[in-house]
């Protein structure tokens, strides 16, 4: 991936690349209000950046202290599955789980939420991307601590407009950035879904808890909790994407360059994969401590 901005999507979807998540930041960080109460930190913002940065070690990977998920055994879940059951009350396919090997398990939910502050329904979402990524493309090696802490700077885990992140994984306000109209710095995206997702007939706007524009999510978004749709407003699908859109062209997010350039995909900003990274090892660190 090309460290530059890139500004002309269609051009980039023409010649086969993966369409940017967004324009640049130039302080990415979900903390900076507009006027309209948004965060500036989750929309469209042109910047630039230090090619001569050197990329930092990266978070750990899935396999690696802090970002290993604990999961349920496979015995047990069987058992648990099996046990009062009868075939014809299961679920139908459309209604079960996309197939893992393993869930991450209810004790680690609750010990790693606690000592990091990721709220646990939202942990959910990450780990089991952590989880799917680890069967579709292991060399990727994306782990949970990268995918939160971008939900983090991105929109609080979901909870920057007011509300949470429900059982079912839904937000229960939506997130929605400010209208990407070239002013406040951001690049001029003119709507491109007819407001289906972010409610603006006029302009595109980032939308969910992972704030994926309009076009960025046509493209890529996916079903992660297997009701059948992909839905930008559920963690479970966001998450999910933004693990497959971070690991596009064959990148393995143990290497230090990769990662750098897997997040510099995702927003143009070095001051953001900055605070991505200070984050993430934040979250590998706690949850190193009480593993």
């Amino acid at each position: 991936m090309t460290a530059s901005p890139r500004v002309d999507q269609d051009a980039d979807a023409s010649a086969g690349k993966p369409l940017p998540h967004r324009k640049p930041v130039v302080a990415a960080t979900a903390a900076v209000l507009s006027a309209a109460g948004l965060t500036v930190g989750i929309v469209a913002v042109v910047g630039g950046l230090s090619p001569s940065a050197a990329p930092p070690q990266p978070p750990p990977g899935p396999q690696e202290a802090g970002g290993v998920v604990d999961t349920v055994p496979a015995e047990a879940a069987d058992a648990e599955e099996q046990v009062g059951v009868l075939a014809d009350e299961r679920p139908s396919p459309a209604e079960q789980q996309p197939a893992t090997s393993a869930d991450p398990l209810p004790e680690w939910l609750d010990t790693i939420s606690e000592a990091s502050g990721v709220p646990r329904r939202a942990l959910q979402g990450y780990a089991n991307a952590q989880l799917r990524l680890m069967e579709e493309q292991p060399a990727c090696q994306v782990s949970w601590p990268t995918l939160a802490a971008i939900g983090e700077v991105e929109s609080r885990h979901g909870t920057y407009a007011g509300g949470e992140i429900g059982p079912d994984g839904r937000t229960t306000v939506d997130v929605i950035g400010i209208p990407l109209d070239g002013t406040n710095n951001t690049a001029a995206i003119p709507d491109t879904d007819g407001g289906e997702l972010d409610g603006d007939p006029v302009w595109d706007r980032a939308v969910g808890p992972m704030q994926f524009i309009p076009t960025t999510w046509e493209q890529w978004g996916a079903d992660g909790n297997g009701d059948g749709r992909a839905n930008p407003h559920n963690i479970d699908d966001t998450a999910l994407t933004a693990a497959r859109y971070l690991c596009a062209e064959g990148r393995d997010l143990t290497d230090q360059d990769d990662w750098w350039q897997a997040i510099l995909s995702y927003n143009r900003s070095e001051t953001y994969v900055r605070d991505v990274l200070d984050i993430a090892n934040r979250y590998a660190a706690d949850a190193a401590r009480v593993s």
